[in-house]
């Protein structure tokens, strides 16, 4: 029997937990299924301590939300809603990209019509809410806007560069700031200043006021102010029109635009500098004193450089008939004997009747601006009717005679010589019908589609050859609007040689066209300006003597051809004559010229041109 020393010890492995464990392990199963009251007041701690998820969301908002108020308030204080117009523009331009990559699709070209007017209306909403510098760039966009859909080419239609004047303390504040004097008063800038003010518009308004003159005469002025504002927000302006054109090109739309950026800022940083309008004046009243053609006929203000600063403009005051009065210009010209009497009261009548009829006031003005382009390469950029005035001519010995006033000379674009000699050769090909010549201009500025560009620079329609039209008429919103950007893009096949004055010489010849538009098309407007442009190839200072004699005959020759031009005007007259001796109203030379454009681009680009959409 084995010894009970010498059995083999075994026990069951030892179950008792560690005293740390032990501790805090549950003595019963219905126990440990109860959380510990040290848990219960952990989580009281801790609720008691921090707020709840709801709370720090809520705080984080209203902070965001003061903040917010606080950045708009100051914005709006010292900065004028700079800030939150660029915002309004980014999220315009936001809104219309997504709307465009939604709802132009092949399967949504039914509501094409309606995306373009809800970005038509964005559009507008835009321009008129910010105002100012917004004005002049959707004006400049309106005036090269016969492609883009109708809707658009409706609201741009509508923007006037008006707007309320601000209050005479703001006024009186920059003449302190400026001059260190208030604008009238013993110690004044002058002796009368009307706190009315005679004019106001986006960027600046007018008064009138009395110069302080030793020898006591009335001596009137304008003056033009800048409102303060608009010098706070330019550059932000600028900026937000630069990023929008760059996410345009490259990520939006793929269209070539981002080019003409650096160009258009520029020229309108310009326009806000009055002492570079006072020089811009002064300069083109040296130029029309130089054309014995134009000398006796036109009129710069004379400007006051020692009273004028980059805020302020002082010039002389001009009493007369502003072209956007057309009734009063047909009183003033004699032009309104077919108005039934008794004929309503006009301001033009305190003038007395001059002579020329609308006629000369519409020939001297595209004289003056063809004279501009092929002769000076100094082209004012803003002839719209507002600022061009008729006046009776102040010199005694030419009484009863007319005088041509141009206005506002803050937007001016340079030409170079051969810029100059290349639009003038572009012009005589034109209507000598050289298409060579046509195409190598053409191409000599990266431009694609030479029929186009011609067509756009006559303002009628040019086709160089026989070709196939698309047949729009059987396509749909969204077919016609993915070709029309590939004619675009076709058109544009080098940007960097694209001289970029072709943008405001384009829309000067657009304002001029309405002009003369809106008179009846008084006079050959096509005849006047090829007949410059010839002349200017003519008499150009930099010819051998031989070339020259080449050139003086090739210019005789050019008027012989321009003669049918006149066949086709005087017909256009004897009609617009018989039909209204019968009652009836008759298309003008400028109607039928708009009317075979609008056809042109129905025919080659699906677009629905406006009536009247050139006139000034």
């Amino acid at each position: 029997m084995v010894s009970a020393a010498l059995r083999p010890r075994w026990r069951m492995p030892s179950t008792r937990l560690p005293r740390s464990v032990a501790r805090t392990a549950p003595r019963s199963r219905a126990q440990g299924l109860q959380p510990s009251a040290h848990a219960y007041s952990s989580a009281a701690q801790s609720q008691s301590s921090g707020p709840s998820r709801v709370q720090r969301y809520t705080r984080r908002v209203t902070l965001f939300l003061v903040g917010v108020g606080v950045v708009y308030g100051l914005d709006r204080r010292f900065n004028a809603s700079a800030i939150a117009r660029n915002v309004r523009t980014l999220c315009t331009c936001m809104a219309i990209a997504l709307d465009y990559k939604l709802n132009f699709k092949p399967d949504k070209a039914n509501q094409i019509p309606a995306l373009q007017e809800r970005v038509a209306q964005r559009v507008y909403d835009l321009l008129t809410s910010n105002g100012g510098l917004y004005i002049k760039i959707g004006q400049a966009i309106g005036n090269n806007a016969a492609l883009l859909p109708k809707p658009l080419q409706e609201k741009f239609s509508k923007l006037f560069d008006d707007a309320p004047q601000v209050p005479y303390s703001v006024v009186e504040s920059v003449f302190r700031k400026e001059f260190g004097r208030p604008p009238a008063g013993p110690d004044g800038v002058f002796e009368l200043f009307e706190e009315q003010a005679a004019a106001s518009a986006s960027i600046a308004q007018v008064h009138r006021a009395r110069l302080k003159t030793d020898d006591g005469s009335e001596q009137w002025v304008a003056v033009k102010i800048q409102k303060p504002d608009v010098s706070k927000q330019v550059e932000w302006d600028l900026g937000a029109f630069r990023v929008v054109m760059w996410l345009y090109e490259n990520y939006l739309f793929d269209l070539p635009v981002y080019f003409v950026v650096d160009f258009i800022t520029d020229h309108l940083r310009r326009e806000l500098d009055f002492e570079l309008e006072a020089q811009n004046a002064m300069r083109t009243s040296q130029f029309v004193a130089s054309e014995p053609r134009l000398a006796d006929r036109v009129y710069i203000p004379k400007v006051y450089p020692e009273l004028s600063t980059k805020k302020v403009m002082v010039a002389e005051w001009i009493d007369g008939v502003r072209l956007s009065d057309r009734r009063g210009i047909a009183r003033l010209m004699g032009d309104d004997a077919s108005d039934p009497p008794p004929r309503p009261p006009l301001p033009a009548d305190r003038f007395p009747t001059l002579r020329g009829g609308v006629e000369w006031v519409m020939r001297t003005m595209i004289e003056l601006f063809s004279a501009q382009i092929f002769d000076w390469g100094w082209v004012h950029c803003d002839p719209h009717p507002g600022n061009i005035i008729v006046r009776p001519h102040p010199h005694p010995r030419r009484r009863g005679d007319a005088q041509f006033v141009l206005l506002d000379h803050g937007l001016y674009v340079r030409l170079s010589d051969a810029f100059q000699q290349q639009y003038a050769r572009l012009w005589k090909g034109l209507l000598a019908v050289d298409f060579d010549v046509v195409k190598s201009v053409a191409e000599e500025w990266g431009i694609g589609t030479p029929d186009l560009f011609a067509s756009a620079t006559l303002m009628r329609p040019v086709r160089f050859a026989q070709s196939n039209t698309p047949d729009f008429e059987n396509m749909n919103d969204y077919e016609r609007g993915v070709l029309m950007k590939e004619k675009l893009k076709g058109f544009l096949t080098d940007t960097d040689r694209m001289p970029k004055e072709l943008i405001f010489i384009g829309r000067n010849m657009r304002i001029v066209q309405g002009n003369n538009q809106s008179f009846g098309s008084p006079v050959n407007r096509i005849r006047i300006t090829g007949y410059w442009a010839s002349r200017s190839l003519a008499t150009s200072h930099h010819m051998s003597l031989s070339r020259r004699i080449r050139e003086m005959f090739s210019h005789l020759v050019f008027l012989s051809v321009m003669l049918t031009t006149d066949v086709l005007f005087w017909a256009t007259k004897v009609r617009q004559w018989f039909w209204r001796h019968f009652g009836r109203k008759s298309e003008s030379f400028e109607d039928e010229l708009e009317r075979t454009m609008r056809d042109f681009a129905k025919s080659n680009f699906g677009v629905d041109i406006p009536e009247n959409v050139f006139e000034g």
